[in-house]
């Protein structure tokens, strides 16, 4: 799969748009010539999404840090900004999706949480957890296994369980829980997404269930059991209504100029 293109535009175009607009500097908590790298850059975007005060400016430092460190994670999170921003499709590209985007942001801050929590810093992803949660009205646990390209349409109401698969290509829309049923509560009892799932606003989808590749979960829709690949599932008993005729969005390979 070849490489990413916002490697080598997102910082300058990013630039250029501070420029234009002073008052966002003010807004991201940085000075003139601060941001100086894309892990910089991306740290500055996530954390001003919480108040102003010490606890923002270090937890940037630590991002940054992070980001430098472990250039897989950054990676992947330019690959779900670049993925995100073809989604959205609205004017001013990967730039305002970095600055704006409340889903990416919710995404962006998993993708930190996780990362510490893989390092043995528990404590510490289940803080910045937390924080995110009360800023992003978002509840994404860093236990959960989330892949590349994965797209939060708004992400407000979000809900992901500890032990929540979803694959690359993934879409979830506002208000979607991904949630256990109190029956099957051990190892993997929250649901597996599996590629290119969609998932409605306000979807409930509670247990070890298996939403198959490419299916689609309606928004209302309350899911209980699995979902073959391919199918579409509708209303609060999860109605099976067959193949759909949704081809699915872009994916991240035909965005970077791979094979699908």
């Amino acid at each position: 799969m070849s490489r990413n293109s916002l490697r080598q535009t997102l910082l300058p175009d990013t630039l250029d748009r501070l420029a234009e607009e002073p008052g966002l500097s003010v807004l991201l908590g940085v000075e003139d010539g601060a941001l100086t790298d894309l892990p910089d850059l991306m740290a500055a975007a996530l954390t001003a999404c919480l108040p102003e005060g010490r606890a923002r400016d270090w937890l940037r430092g630590v991002t940054a840090a992070l980001f430098r460190r472990e250039p897989e994670v950054l990676d992947t999170a330019l690959d779900d900004l670049l993925l995100t921003s073809a989604r959205d499709d609205q004017p001013g590209g990967a730039p305002r999706v970095l600055l704006f985007a409340n889903g990416y942001h919710a995404l962006l801050s998993y993708r930190v949480s996780r990362a510490l929590w893989l390092a043995g810093r528990e404590d510490l992803a289940l803080a910045i957890k937390s924080q995110f949660t009360r800023a992003l009205s978002v509840e994404i646990w860093p236990q959960a296994t989330i892949g590349r390209g994965v797209w939060f349409d708004h992400g407000l109401g979000l809900v992901i369980g500890q032990t929540s698969v979803i694959e690359e290509g993934v879409s979830l829309w506002h208000g979607v829980t991904l949630g256990s049923n109190f029956v099957d509560m051990g190892e993997g009892r929250h649901p597996k997404l599996r590629r290119g799932a969609v998932v409605g606003a306000g979807a409930k989808i509670l247990g070890p269930v298996e939403v198959g590749a490419g299916a689609t979960v309606a928004a209302g829709a309350i899911v209980t059991k699995d979902v073959p690949p391919g199918h579409v599932v509708t209303g609060p008993r999860g109605t099976d209504r067959g193949a759909g005729r949704f081809a699915g969005f872009v994916t991240l390979a035909e965005l970077k100029g791979g094979a699908g």
